[in-house]
């Protein structure tokens, strides 16, 4: 199952770096910028989040909240948060229930690794519809994070 843009955006329920579980409805009324990503403490997902991290005045003016969700345990993802000094929101999708109701898991990722999120970016409006989808095949592509902050500035 994919997600395209006009649809409303699957809600799931996932736990946070401060282990809180907290639910995507949550953010209603709020722009959203949600990210999966494969891997914490890997080089290209770790470049990805850096840039988000570096431009978060950018996402802060175009009144968007940004989160950003792996299969990894959220230990893993609250050192990886600290290491890299993230300043969003940074979630476990551990039960595999949230990147797969997007379309965003691979079948099979490297050595034969199973349920693996692919790197992808949606942007959520206020009122739960998603206005940007991009689900990437290759793991060291990252997104169009210009394209991400066009589609946010008309919302």
């Amino acid at each position: 199952m994919s997600v395209k843009v006009g649809d409303q955006a699957p809600d799931f329920k996932i736990v946070d770096t401060d282990k809180t579980v907290f639910s995507l409805s949550e953010y209603k009324g709020k722009n959203l910028v949600l990210l999966f990503f494969p891997f914490a403490f890997t080089s290209v997902c770790t470049e990805e989040l850096c840039n988000v991290r570096d431009n978060m005045n950018v996402y802060s003016k175009l009144n968007a909240e940004v989160l950003a969700v792996s299969v990894d345990s959220p230990f893993t993802l609250g050192k990886f948060k600290e290491d890299q000094g993230f300043n969003f929101r940074v979630a476990s999708d551990f039960n595999k229930e949230a990147f797969p109701a997007y379309g965003a898991a691979y079948d099979e990722f490297v050595f034969g690794l199973k349920g693996v999120a692919k790197r992808s970016a949606f942007i959520i409006d206020k009122e739960g519809v998603i206005r940007y989808a991009e689900v990437l095949d290759i793991a060291k592509d990252i997104p169009n994070f210009a394209a991400i902050q066009e589609t946010l500035s008309k919302l």
